[in-house]
């Protein structure tokens, strides 16, 4: 993926603070709208509480989906992410907190809540798709489209 389209698609993704997260449950499928800070790598943060039952179905079993965008009126793109979440500690929990502050500030008031966890979502597939023209532009990205291009060197 060109530099400029990794640019252009970090943007889109970093424009919408809300995503519908999917979870596979004991028994079906559960889903639910949450708040999300992108990282520079398609890394995604969120919180939740661990009575939660898209914490308690991630805990139990990594995959998970999201979809971005395609919920304002008149909007007509979204990306669809498919990847393994699971539950950061330490320094790179710090990390990924930063990141999901400087999206949504009140989340250091909700590190006080009792049960409250940071759960990152590691993307392996994403599909973009744009239906503003006619045919619609559809791009699938795979983890190896995902990872960053090492710099060319002459």
């Amino acid at each position: 993926m060109s530099e400029v389209a990794r640019a252009e698609l970090l943007a889109f993704l970093r424009a919408h603070r809300y995503a519908v997260e999917a979870s596979r449950a004991v028994a079906g499928v559960q889903a639910a709208v949450i708040g999300i800070a992108v990282l520079d790598n398609f890394d995604i943060v969120f919180d939740t509480l661990t009575a939660t039952r898209k914490a308690q179905n991630f805990l139990r079993d990594p995959a998970g989906a999201l979809v971005v965008g395609g919920l304002s009126e008149g909007e007509a793109r979204t990306v669809q992410i498919e990847g393994v979440v699971d539950q950061p500690a330490g320094a790179e929990l710090v990390r990924l907190q930063q990141r999901y502050f400087e999206v949504f500030p009140d989340g250091r008031d909700r590190l006080a809540w009792p049960g409250l966890i940071h759960l990152r979502l590691r993307p392996h597939w994403m599909r973009y798709s744009d239906f503003r023209q006619d045919p619609p532009l559809i791009v699938e990205l795979t983890a190896r489209d995902l990872v960053a291009e090492p710099p060319v060197t002459p």
